[in-house]
């Protein structure tokens, strides 16, 4: 205040003088609002604002998105904010409506069988004490036939509500936010819910469920496939161990008399003669006749030991052809005709596969196991030929799983094109250009300019070099000065030393991550209490003390407290929104420009041992004993860790790379990429 009376040469203290008379302020505002075409807010803005809402909240029901949308769009049009408690009673009224809009579009085809089956979710059962909602959620702990069955006895047991699986009028997002509120309510909490809520986050719920329980099937086939093959590479090492003597033995013999014949055109003598005096004839025969038996195929495969698993798979195959359902692209029409086959085959009982069966899926590596010169196919080998092409199209996406979320058709995560060819190209902020051959062509001359960049300056480039068309760079040397590091350790020691407890509080009093963990439910950032509560569960799990451990360590904090705050707040969404709070805080200080400037990242995968049965946990001989899981993490060259995710340890890393670089909720900007050899085929990405 002090600076404009002086900038305008008045008494600052003159300013508590102003508007002791009412209309003052009233009369200053009007001449305000003409000046510069300001609107006063009215009912009827109140009715248009509701309106306008209501197709966001549609689509998000968060209370601080709503309030930002709200005010951003009154301040567009020119209009005079109200009191917030206006604005606050005009979001509430809003998700509101927009709840009971939802609710009606989730449960309105519900028949009174489907509610009452609904309600048997949350009721146990007398046999067992528990819940068929809790029995549902029930994680699979390890990948075998049994637990493939009972995925889909899961499955099939939502399958028989027979629940609307195409909600057009409800978008996506509402979608997960009710599946998510619904993964984290036990069973008897739906009891004290009305009956739309209740039944409308049931059925969102579910359908999320099921495309996981397919997702989990899928997996464990995928695991069962590469067990197979597994299977078959350690049979053959374990034949090689043990005929290691006897293989060594027929090499001997056979360097003999390969000696002797030689031995014997050399100087003109019987062949016969000077090999039976190396090694008695009927002594050559039985040898012969014990490496046919020792000979392993001259591509040294293993396809052939696999016969013996394939009654081990049939427990649970026909189950997978029957339950899921497939599609696919032209490539992999074929592989699509024989699973067809071979599922009308396990439902007639027919055992020999017919004639004119297709045969153009199979790989070259499986067709003489598949079928012989005369035509005549191997089911065994048919059959297991197309499961193990079906793990393999899967994953490249060229056969896609119905009411999958992980494996859908490519198409669906896509702009269908009736909205996108009445979609505002400049509206879009599409960093690329929309047409393929202007991209490519853009491309084409970036990578030539970048070429002759590279041509006219090869020879000032420190250690790049070009020899016998090779391109070379030469290993970056250690280049930290001794008195760097010194310094550095001096630094460090002259941090003051204070409680994690402490820090936590003042990094999120810094920079308000901790306001990213809303609750799952209300929606609502934590307040007061629940702030320590929530740290301490933070703590709990960071440090993996546990949260028994924290509660006895921190008095006037239970356990039952951290318990709800980690349900509630501290899932994966709201995790990762806080994990990008913090990295853009520190992405925007000075200090942090000194490092890099946030466009270069690097990626790489740690390996923790799992105590307990899970899908993503394998044993790793390169890691030692045990099973495992990997947690693969992205830093910044401004060395934050902008995202992370937990993998399976046998998984190749490169598979994972680009989930991070596109996937991240942070303000990076990263242009180039670096991997270990895991993840090379990303090794250098570029932004478009």
């Amino acid at each position: 205040m002090q600076y404009i009376a002086k900038q305008i040469n008045a008494n600052p203290d003159s300013f508590s003088l102003y508007a002791q008379r009412d209309p003052t302020k009233h009369e200053h505002m009007e001449e305000i609002r003409q000046v510069y075409g300001y609107q006063n807010f009215s009912v009827s803005t109140y009715r248009e604002l509701a309106q306008y809402l209501l197709k966001h909240a549609l689509q998000n029901g968060s209370s601080m998105y709503l309030l930002r949308t709200v005010q951003e769009e009154l301040r567009k049009r020119k209009i005079i904010l109200p009191g917030m408690t206006t604005i606050e009673r005009l979001v509430w009224e809003t998700r509101r409506r927009a709840e009971e809009k939802i609710f009606k579009s989730l449960t309105g085809s519900l028949s009174d069988w489907q509610k009452k089956k609904l309600d048997e979710f949350i009721d146990p059962l007398v046999e067992s004490r528990k819940t068929p909602l809790a029995w549902l959620r029930e994680i699979p702990g390890q990948s075998s036939p049994d637990a493939f069955l009972k995925v889909i006895k899961r499955l099939e047991y939502i399958r028989e509500l027979k629940l609307p699986t195409n909600i057009h009028e409800v978008h996506p997002n509402r979608l997960l936010q009710l599946s998510r509120i619904g993964a984290r309510y036990e069973p008897h909490s739906f009891r004290r819910f009305k009956e739309n809520k209740k039944y409308a986050i049931l059925v969102a719920y579910l359908g999320t469920l099921s495309q996981d329980l397919i997702d989990q099937a899928i997996e464990i086939h995928d695991r069962q496939m590469m067990i197979l093959q597994s299977k078959g590479r350690k049979t053959q090492d374990e034949m090689q161990k043990e005929n290691g003597k006897a293989v060594n033995e027929k090499v001997v013999h056979f360097a003999d008399i390969g000696a002797a014949l030689i031995q014997a055109r050399d100087e003109g003598l019987d062949p016969f003669s000077t090999i039976e005096k190396v090694m008695p004839w009927n002594k050559i025969v039985t040898s012969v006749e014990e490496a046919k038996k020792l000979a392993r195929p001259m591509d040294y495969d293993y396809l052939d030991l696999l016969e013996n698993r394939f009654i081990y798979l049939r427990k649970y195959t026909p189950t997978l052809l029957k339950s899921l359902e497939f599609r696919s692209t032209n490539a992999a029409e074929p592989l699509l005709c024989a699973l067809k086959t071979l599922n009308e085959m396990n439902e007639s009982g027919k055992r020999k596969v017919p004639d004119g069966a297709p045969l153009d899926f199979v790989p070259k590596r499986w067709e003489k196991h598949v079928y012989n010169e005369e035509g005549t196919i191997n089911r065994h080998y048919y059959e297991m030929a197309a499961l193990t092409e079906l793990k393999n199209h899967i994953r490249s996406g060229d056969v896609s799983v119905v009411g999958s979320r992980l494996h859908k058709d490519f198409e669906e995560y896509l702009v269908p094109k009736n909205e996108w060819t009445t979609t505002n190209l400049t509206d879009t902020r599409l960093a690329v250009r929309s047409s393929a051959e202007e991209y490519l062509e853009e491309r084409r001359n970036a990578l030539a300019e970048r070429f002759t960049w590279v041509s006219n300056n090869l020879d000032s480039l420190e250690g790049v070099n070009i020899e016998k068309v090779k391109l070379r760079v030469d290993r970056l040397e250690k280049n930290t000065p001794e008195e760097a590091r010194t310094f550095s350790l001096t630094l460090y020691n002259m941090l003051p030393r204070i409680k994690l407890t402490d820090l936590l509080m003042e990094v999120a009093h810094w920079t308000g991550f901790d306001e990213m963990l809303i609750h799952a439910s209300t929606n609502r950032p934590p307040k007061g209490e629940e702030k320590i509560i929530l740290m301490a569960a933070l703590m709990a799990m960071g440090t993996n003390i546990g949260l028994t451990k924290m509660a006895d360590a921190t008095p006037g904090v239970s356990y039952h407290q951290m318990a709800n705050a980690a349900q509630w707040r501290l899932y994966d969404d709201a995790i990762n929104r806080a994990q990008a709070t913090l990295v853009n805080f520190q992405h925007k200080l000075a200090l942090a420009s000194y490092w890099g400037d946030g466009t270069t990242s690097s990626s790489d995968g740690m390996r923790v041992q799992v105590g307990v049965s899970s899908l993503h946990a394998e044993a790793n001989p390169h890691y030692g004993t045990g099973k495992g899981a990997t947690i693969y993490r992205f830093t910044s060259d401004q060395f934050s860790s902008f995202y992370t995710k937990v993998i399976n340890t046998n998984a190749r890393d490169a598979v994972h790379v680009i989930d991070g670089l596109l996937h991240h909720e942070t303000e990076l900007n990263i242009e180039e990429h670096y991997t270990d050899t895991a993840g090379y085929q990303y090794l250098f990405i570029k932004k478009l």
